[in-house]
């Protein structure tokens, strides 16, 4: 498949099972090179994962739960629920996360770019997503990007027993696709891109 394929193949897929087309070793190779090749600026490398697979994917999304069940309305909590329960029936769960000790570390360094630097970490967050979510796609799983940070941040932090310096991002359940995606419409090119040229 060449790179415009893979990019068109990449879609949201919520629905999925616990098989995997793939070995888990395969994951982790992945997940590795996307964080050593993903772009940052000046090579700060302030990306950060942990994958989730077996009985903490299900924990992962257990916390996701627990939390939400204290916040949402009663009326509106058994669409949440199965939402969250969509997601924990996936393979397994990548969590991304920013270190912000090493962005700190690289504002003291270049104090000239130092309010850059958090916008340049999510310019790297997206594309580091971005490449593992196409990656897997190419593999054969289905995958989304969930946001129930800040309100899990402490309770993951904690589960995973990580620094505190890293701060949650995104949640991607991945795992075989149950479900196709929908056709996808696009606004017309020539309202969203200007070409200049002599």
């Amino acid at each position: 498949m060449d790179f415009y394929e893979a990019i068109k193949t990449r879609r949201s897929i919520r629905e999925t099972d616990k098989k995997s087309p793939i070995s888990d070793e395969r994951i982790e190779e992945i997940l590795g090179e996307a964080l050593k090749h993903t772009p940052t600026a000046f090579n700060g490398q302030d990306g950060r994962i942990v994958l989730a697979l077996g009985k903490h994917h299900d924990q992962v999304w257990d916390i996701v739960a627990e939390t939400l069940k204290e916040i949402v309305p009663e009326k509106k909590w058994e669409k949440t629920r199965k939402k969250i329960e969509g997601f924990k029936q996936g393979y397994g769960t990548i969590l991304f996360f920013k270190d912000e000790k090493t962005l700190e570390e690289q504002q003291e360094k270049m104090p000239l770019f130092a309010d850059k630097f958090k916008h340049w970490a999510d310019e790297s967050m997206g594309m580091l997503q971005y490449v593992v979510w196409t990656s897997l796609s190419l593999e054969g799983f289905g995958a989304s990007l969930q946001h129930y940070n800040p309100l899990i941040d402490d309770k993951i932090r904690e589960h995973f027993n990580l620094d505190e310096s890293w701060t949650l991002d995104a949640q991607m359940p991945f795992g075989t696709p149950l479900e196709k995606p929908g056709e996808k419409s696009f606004k017309p090119l020539d309202e969203r891109m200007k070409i200049f040229k002599e």
